[in-house]
């Protein structure tokens, strides 16, 4: 009697702790990113009354089974499910949601932690951090000389600012090619265009470009360059020497009105005509800065007999730049966008990957650590696949846990009735004398 009231106890405490892990992930249930829990049970040691015995020829019996009386259940495990949750749309772009496995990797004084909970946002120095403060940790951002171009470094993690005083603005580069595209009429005598170029500090500059139709010649043209250039207040800067093309002044069409093959580009010259002294770049005395030679991408003019519509781009090149905003790419990488259009990588939010997720332990505010069954974190990380402006809801089933909650509220009950039962025995066997 007195075994079956201590297993009736230890029922009562084992489906205590499951209502607790219930009533938890249902007070859970908007909680970004949070992983619920799962309660499982086992029995305990059981007291042998009687071991098995085989049959025997000797006594002519068969074999006897073991009896064993019970002493009751206990808690086998607590543990996470780390399925997907439902997505939740902010539009915010430094909401980030996890596609997949892996965590966001974040850290204070006290060491790195782990979270699913992609609510990110920037502090008055330009952190990136999570709510409770503690800063993103990803992959920065490193000039690369050979390309001109900041690119993202795959080492060891570290703190994520956007508040570098090299991001706040963009810098000046010098135009190397351009590019004419469109229709020359073939019943005109003549058309203009301007190109348009910046120099080594990001001044703007046009030039203009005259095309002339050779006499006796209905496909072939001639073309004639300005003198000067000018710059954005229309004021002439002299030159040197008169811009020249090195590759001859004319072009030539097709009968059919493509243009001929033998020339897709135009190479043109300031200055000297080679500027071998100065890395193709010709100086400006009045700014004191420089301009590049030209490479003109010609390949798209026609002659046809429609209005001549002829349009000149800047392939390279532009003014220097301020900050205007930043987005995060779905490879978690953090774009800043400049008011000249130049777009710069900053950095780029990586994951943290376990051979075993479940066993990281619960460090409260969606935090996780790492645990010796979960496996390390090797502080470089990998590149995530993000959904931007969506975080991750709680992956609480409400529907599962109420029904878990009345199995566990029976269960409770049963367990009581035990002990309430083995009590009224008791109560009987001393009242016998």
């Amino acid at each position: 009697m007195m075994r079956s009231m201590f297993s009736g106890v230890s029922g009562l405490k084992v489906h205590q702790t499951k209502m607790d892990v219930i009533g938890n992930n249902i007070a859970n249930v908007n909680t970004v990113g949070y992983k619920s829990q799962r309660v499982t049970f086992s029995d305990v040691f059981s007291q042998t009354l009687q071991g098995a015995s085989s049959a025997s020829d000797d006594t002519g019996r068969g074999g006897l089974n073991p009896m064993q009386v019970g002493l009751g259940v206990k808690v086998s495990s607590i543990d996470m499910l780390m399925t997907q949750g439902a997505a939740q749309r902010t539009d915010n772009p430094f909401d980030l949601m996890i596609n997949g496995s892996g965590f966001i990797v974040v850290g204070d004084a006290t060491g790195q932690y782990f979270t699913r909970a992609g609510a990110l946002r920037q502090d008055d120095e330009g952190n990136l951090t999570i709510a409770n403060g503690m800063r993103v940790q990803g992959w920065p951002s490193v000039y690369n000389e050979k390309t001109n171009k900041y690119e993202i470094s795959q080492q060891e993690v570290s703190s994520i600012n956007l508040a570098d005083p090299t991001i706040k603005n963009s810098k000046p580069s010098m135009t190397t090619k351009t590019q004419l595209s469109g229709n020359i009429c073939n019943t005109a005598d003549a058309a203009t265009t301007t190109i348009r170029f910046y120099d080594s500090v990001g001044n703007p500059y046009t030039l203009d470009m005259h095309f002339k139709k050779a006499e006796g010649a209905q496909n072939q043209w001639n073309i004639e360059l300005g003198t000067t250039i000018k710059d954005s207040a229309g004021n002439e800067i002299k030159l040197a020497k008169a811009p020249t093309l090195a590759e001859g002044t004319s072009i030539t069409f097709t009968p059919n009105g493509s243009l001929d093959s033998d020339k897709g580009h135009l190479a043109l010259k300031f200055g000297d005509g080679n500027n071998s002294d100065n890395g193709g770049a010709t100086l400006l005395e009045t700014t004191g800065s420089t301009i590049s030679d030209l490479d003109i991408d010609i390949s798209g003019l026609t002659q046809y007999a429609v209005q001549t519509d002829i349009d000149p781009k800047t392939l390279n090149g532009n003014a220097a730049g301020t900050l205007t905003g930043y987005s995060v790419g779905s490879d978690g990488i953090i774009t800043a966008s400049y008011n000249n259009g130049d777009k710069r990588s900053i950095a780029q939010v990586v994951v943290a990957e376990f051979d075993n997720p479940e066993g990281l332990e619960k460090a409260g505010e969606n935090l996780y650590t790492t645990t010796t069954n979960s496996g390390d974190f090797d502080g470089v990380g990998k590149a995530g696949i993000f959904n931007t402006g969506v975080l991750e809801m709680s992956n609480v089933d409400l529907s599962s846990e109420f029904t878990d909650m009345i199995i566990t509220q029976r269960g409770f009950q049963a367990n009581s009735r035990i002990i309430s039962v083995s009590d009224e025995m008791l109560q009987e066997l001393t009242q016998l004398k």
